[in-house]
């Protein structure tokens, strides 16, 4: 099961509000979620950010993964700093997983030139 740490909206027609929440990346966006961590009102003047540090860091630590427009208030609301706020999107390669040397970096891109 891969969480995710998003935005559900919430709020009236045209008046929208958004709850930050953990939830399963299958669940819609507005469905089944796990926990509530932090609210996020961007129709006040300065924008509102109410985020439960002991929270997101405790599913940031369990490898739960912010959305893009998360991390940014992960980084706006001073939880996290810039790198440690990446997402990551389905199908993309974990850190570390790239080639060791750069000798099997161009053995894998002939592979990949050979099978197209």
């Amino acid at each position: 099961m891969s969480v995710r740490i998003r935005l559900r909206r919430v709020g009236a027609k045209k008046q929208p509000s958004y709850r930050v929440v953990v939830a399963d990346s299958r669940a819609p966006r507005d469905g089944r979620f796990i926990d509530v961590i932090g609210f996020y009102n961007p129709r006040t003047k300065p924008t509102t950010i109410t985020i439960n540090e002991e929270k997101a860091r405790k599913w940031l630590s369990q490898g739960a993964l912010p959305t893009e427009s998360v991390a940014s208030l992960l980084y706006r609301a001073g939880i996290v700093d810039m790198r440690s706020a990446r997402y990551r999107k389905e199908g993309d390669v974990m850190p570390g997983a790239a080639a060791a040397t750069p000798e099997e970096a161009t053995a894998g891109e002939a592979a990949m030139a050979a099978e197209s």
